[in-house]
This record gives C-alpha cells, sequence and structure tokens, in this order.
C-alpha cells in the first residue's frame, strides 16, 4: 500500500477516510459534534473509534488534531494503521481507542488554535489558580502580533525580535513565544480564560471511556518542530518522573522531555498529556506527542503571526486570506511523499512498542 494515500488534502476528506478505514476494521464509532461550523459552512466532529472489550484493563489512544491544522499528519498517521491491518495484531483484551480531530475547528479552518483562538496544549491549568505569567511574551507582545502586516510591518516586527534574540538567545525567545501566555487572547499561544470545549471534551472522552483501564499508553501526534519527516518522541514531564521511565523503556533511548531541557519544544505550560495522566490518575498511563519537523522554527513562528493576524484584523477567506492559509498549512504539513511516509513508518512502530509496553 501507498502511505500517502492515507493522508487528506482537507478536514472533510481526512474525516471520511478515517471513518472508512475504521468502519472496515469493525470498529464502533460515536460523533460528538461541534457547535461551530467549517469554512465551507458544514458541520464539524470530533470523531472516536473502539476497538475491544469496553472493560479492557489495557488501553492504546491516539490522538490526532490536538493543533488543528496538525491534524493533517495525525489523521493520515491514523488512516495508515487501520489500512495496514494493524487492528488484527492487537493482543486479545487490550483496547484501542482513537480520537480523530479532538480540535476539528482549526483542522477545518486551517488553524493551531481553536475557535476562541486558545492553543489546546496551554488550556490545561486550573482557572480557579493565579494564571502563569509570562513577561516577555508581554515585552514582546506588539513585535510578535503587530496590528498590520504590511511589508513594512512585518520587517519591522521581526527587527524587535531578532533584537530580542541577539539580546537573550534563541532558546529564550522561543520559550518567550511558545511557553504559553494569557493575558493576550487574540495573540499567539494563548492559554484561554477557560477550558474549551475541546478540553471539556477529551476530558469527558477520557471519563467514559477509560475509567476501568489499568494501564493506559497515550500518542499524541504534533508537527511543526525538527527536521523534516523527523518525530521526535516526547514526553512533557521531568526524566526522573515514572511516566518519562517507562517511555524510555518502551520507545528508546531518543525520547526527550522539555522539563528536562533535552526537547526543541519549549517547556511549556498547560499540555494535554500532563493533564491526562493526571485526570486518568486510577491508571498507570505512559504518554508521547509524536513531533514532525517541517520546516525552519522561524519560517513556523512567521505563519503563526499572519494567521493570528488575519483572525483579529482581516477575512480569513479573502484572497489575502487564501495565500495566509497556505503558508500556515505549509508550516505543519509536509505535503510530500517523502514525508508522509516518515510519518506512518514512525508512527506505525510507536504503536507497536506502545502496544508491546500495555503487556509487560
Amino acid at each position: 500500500m501507498n502511505s500517502a494515500d492515507s493522508f487528506s488534502a482537507s478536514y472533510d476528506q481526512a474525516r471520511t477516510k478515517f471513518l472508512d478505514a475504521a468502519k472496515a476494521a469493525g470498529g464502533a464509532l460515536e460523533r460528538i459534534a461541534h457547535p461551530e461550523r467549517g469554512p465551507d459552512g458544514k458541520d464539524l466532529s470530533t470523531d472516536l473509534a473502539w476497538w475491544g472489550p469496553r472493560d479492557a484493563e489495557r488501553v492504546l489512544v491516539l490522538i490526532s488534531g490536538t493543533h488543528g491544522v496538525e491534524g493533517y499528519c495525525g489523521s493520515g498517521a491514523q488512516v495508515d494503521w487501520l489500512r495496514r491491518g494493524e487492528i488484527a495484531t492487537v493482543p486479545a483484551g487490550t483496547g484501542v481507542l482513537l480520537i480523530h480531530a479532538i480540535n476539528p475547528y482549526g483542522f477545518a479552518w486551517d488553524r493551531r488554535v481553536t475557535e476562541d483562538n486558545v492553543d489546546l496544549n496551554r488550556n490545561w491549568i486550573d482557572f480557579a489558580r493565579p494564571l502563569p505569567e509570562n513577561r516577555d511574551y508581554a515585552t514582546l507582545s506588539e513585535a510578535i502580533c503587530p496590528p498590520a502586516w504590511s511589508e513594512d510591518a512585518q520587517k519591522k516586527s521581526l527587527g524587535d525580535l531578532m533584537q530580542f534574540v541577539a539580546a537573550r538567545g534563541m532558546p529564550a525567545f522561543q520559550q518567550a513565544i511558545s511557553g504559553g501566555q494569557y493575558t493576550h487572547p487574540k495573540g499567539v499561544f494563548f492559554g484561554g480564560a477557560g477550558p474549551t470545549w475541546s478540553r471539556r471534551t477529551q476530558t469527558d472522552i477520557f471519563k467514559s471511556t477509560l475509567a476501568k483501564a489499568a494501564k493506559i499508553a497515550i500518542i499524541d501526534y504534533h508537527t511543526g518542530l525538527g527536521p523534516w519527516g523527523y518525530a521526535e518522541q516526547i514526553v512533557p514531564l521531568a526524566r526522573e518522573s515514572d511516566v518519562f521511565k517507562r517511555a524510555r523503556a518502551w520507545f528508546g533511548a531518543a525520547i526527550t522531555s522539555p522539563v528536562s531541557g533535552t526537547s526543541t519544544s519549549a517547556d511549556i505550560v498547560g499540555d494535554g498529556l500532563s493533564a491526562a495522566v493526571e485526570i486518568l490518575h486510577h491508571a498507570q498511563v505512559t504518554c508521547v506527542a509524536l513531533e514532525l519537523g517541517t520546516k525552519p522554527v522561524m519560517e513556523v513562528l512567521n505563519a503563526l503571526r499572519a494567521d493570528a493576524w488575519l483572525h483579529a484584523h482581516s477575512d480569513p477567506l479573502s484572497p489575502a486570506g487564501r495565500e495566509i492559509k497556505k503558508q500556515i498549512r505549509t508550516a505543519f504539513y509536509g505535503d510530500a511523499d517523502d514525508w508522509k511516509g516518515m510519518v506512518a513508518g514512525q508512527s506505525l512502530l510507536a504503536c507497536r512498542q506502545a502496544l508491546a509496553g500495555l503487556q509487560g
């Protein structure tokens, strides 16, 4: 089979391929309707597919679309896994849960964020407590997301950002921008003012489908950091944690930790995998984010900045808006056969390693 055929050119196509593959593999399907609509006016939803006993002690969970537009990658990996017939290799008594497009709005609109401009992977915090501070983001906020996106405005804002890099270094710059912020709702990497629809939905899914599981493996698909097509395996917890140690034993020594400073990712607050460990506290949870590389980091950042400006100040459906949409899709989706093959192959290996680890 050609792995590239498992990937899609739109949210609607991805959803159709997922549902068809899940049905063909004998999965039990569930649709969770989203309150918003796509750019074409069509309905949006998160779709679930389940295999195995509902009270399975061991469960593998694959999540796509945490960051919307990154769903092209995760959906393709899920569909490829199903089309390869991997369900037939799952040990008896083990459950499998595929969550397709947990942020369907971002997927359909080619956005990394949710309908309220929230980065879902910064949204998993306790909003009843004081919000995390990011003073460097506040200092750079106008340069990060200028009110105009003319050629002169882009040149000036980029110059201001590069001054920060020259003074503080690239790691501090990446942390300032992508670590998460809760003060600029129209900015990038905004963590929100409360739990989003996607967070509430994922919490409900976990509590309703995984309540009886004792051992759970979660793979969450992401893109945008690292070399072309390389899947960095990220555990968002310290190297000393039991979760990290298990992941290292399952997936190998290349596992990285943003908390311990070994990842291409900044040390973020409010990520979904750390939250999953807490939500599913009754079980032994082993989780990893597969981060597939696409473009250089500044090219990815500029695409995010352009998209933030577009939705805050312009029309996403205008000719200029469509050009920005092409830019952000390119930043987060390697629409080439070699990239898709690398995604499928590395995902396949990770799924097999996770299933083997669950049996240990």
